[in-house]
């Protein structure tokens, strides 16, 4: 039996200024589904994380929410997911991180750049080497991908290290190629 992956989605508990925002998080949780793998994310049924996680429910993919009990008034809850209630956001963050095999960036605000740093960090050091992959869906994270290589041309980060995430305009695409790295296969088409 195959293992089942888990791709950590981190993104807006908004939907954002533009509706290609909403389209590729729609995109992404069907890509996952399709693929076989378990969405994890931040619990909710708002905003991008709500359309990732209700469009791999709606394939009948396996979803894991995580939610702090005081977000739940704000963010809700999708009744299909599995669901952990945690007290607060650092549990929340590191049980993400903890469950997720790989992980795709969408757009999203401070708590999505947070969770973003935290893992790159955490591969920086070695404490883990899990594949991140960004949907830069209309260009959104490129100020971001020029902050890390300006971080490597400085000598604060070691050179190539901003190379070591993959940048995909196409959630099916970048869902493969997290896949690939995990050394399956499987069809995120």
């Amino acid at each position: 039996m195959a293992k089942l992956w888990s791709i950590g989605v981190f993104c807006g508990s908004a939907k954002g200024a533009s509706q290609t925002y909403a389209d590729g998080a729609k995109a992404a949780g069907e890509a996952i589904a399709r693929a076989g793998a378990r969405l994890v994310y931040g619990g909710g049924d708002v905003g991008l994380m709500g359309i990732a996680a209700q469009s791999a429910l709606d394939l009948d993919g396996p979803v894991l929410g995580v939610i702090p009990e005081f977000m739940i008034k704000h963010e809700g809850l999708l009744e299909k997911a599995e669901t952990r209630i945690v007290t607060t956001m650092s549990t929340r963050k590191n049980i993400l991180i903890n469950e997720s095999d790989a992980f795709l960036i969408l757009p999203g605000g401070v708590g999505t750049l947070e969770e973003i740093f935290d893992v790159l960090s955490r591969n920086r050091l070695g404490l883990q080497k899990k594949p991140v992959a960004f949907l830069n869906v209309g260009g959104f994270w490129d100020p971001v991908f020029s902050l890390l290589q300006r971080t490597e041309q400085e000598g604060f980060t070691p050179p190539g290290f901003s190379g070591e995430v993959l940048i995909e305009t196409d959630a099916s695409t970048a869902v493969r190629h997290l896949m690939s790295e995990l050394g399956d296969s499987g069809d995120a088409a």
